[in-house]
């Protein structure tokens, strides 16, 4: 470990890493996101970055909070954003935190531009995303030669908050996985406007709630029901939907809940 750990560059003053932090489960961060909490002057970090992950900075690290989480008070992206900048021109070494990965539906491209535009060396370190972690720990492989060869990935808002404008008639009848970020708020008329285009109302659904943590919760539903079980569940975000047949693999996959259960007992 020691010797894989010094092959890892240098975190210069005056530059900033883009760090994925995974999708909650502490043990899924990277020996390079390890590394940089170890060695950072500044994180910025989001809202759904963990304690435990926090817990990991060194001593005399500075935490700045840059949470965004839909319908309450959030900072700006163009704030964040000149925030990084600003304490990299101080010479700091800054850690950028996202839950996930940086770059899928994590804002990390934008970040990234704008660093390069103002010369700001960085660099990006992937982390595994919820769409990707979230269903191992769901039980529910993402692909599975059976079921499907193919995957969409959406997120369930566009840029003003409303559902995104892409085609959805295609998506419905070619895609046999959908995942689907951030898409609670939205799960009646995406539900709607799937079944419209001519998917099965019957198709299999999961949504996912806190996954990979101790609070991980799934409900398994269909897509004409998959509004109405989510409103009783009285579950709230984060969560990840997922359509298609794969998700009817789950109750002889279901590890995580036999492995929090048996926790729970001892």
């Amino acid at each position: 470990m020691d010797r894989i750990l010094k092959n890892i560059p240098a975190f210069e003053p005056g530059s900033v890493w883009l760090v994925g932090a995974g999708p909650g489960d502490a043990g899924l961060l990277t020996l390079y996101a390890y590394e940089a909490l170890r060695q950072a002057d500044v994180l910025v970090y989001d809202a759904l970055v963990g304690k435990d992950i926090l817990r990991l900075t060194g001593p005399d690290t500075l935490l700045e909070y840059a949470g965004k989480r839909g319908g309450k008070p959030s900072a700006k992206q163009q704030d964040i954003t000149e925030r990084l900048i600003t304490l990299a021109k101080e010479g700091k070494k800054v850690l950028r935190l996202k839950g996930g990965d940086p770059y899928i539906f994590g804002r990390g491209g934008e970040e990234a531009l704008t660093l390069a535009a103002h010369n700001i060396p960085f660099r990006v370190i992937p982390g595994i995303s919820s769409g990707v972690g979230g269903l191992a720990y769901a039980g529910i492989p993402l692909t599975h030669r059976d079921t499907n060869s193919a995957v969409t990935f959406l997120t369930g808002h566009d840029a003003t908050g409303d559902v995104p404008n892409v085609d959805w008639e295609h998506i419905a009848k070619g895609s046999p996985v959908i995942v689907l970020y951030m898409a609670l708020k939205h799960i009646e008329i995406i539900c709607d406007r799937l079944i419209g285009f001519g998917r099965s109302p019957d198709d299999s659904v999961a949504v996912i709630f806190k996954a990979t943590t101790e609070d991980q919760k799934v409900v398994v539903t269909d897509l004409k029901n998959a509004a109405r079980d989510v409103v009783a569940s009285g579950l709230k975000p984060p969560a990840l939907i997922v359509i298609g047949e794969v998700v009817k693999l789950r109750p002889q996959l279901d590890w995580f809940s036999h492995f929090l259960n048996q926790a729970k007992k001892n």
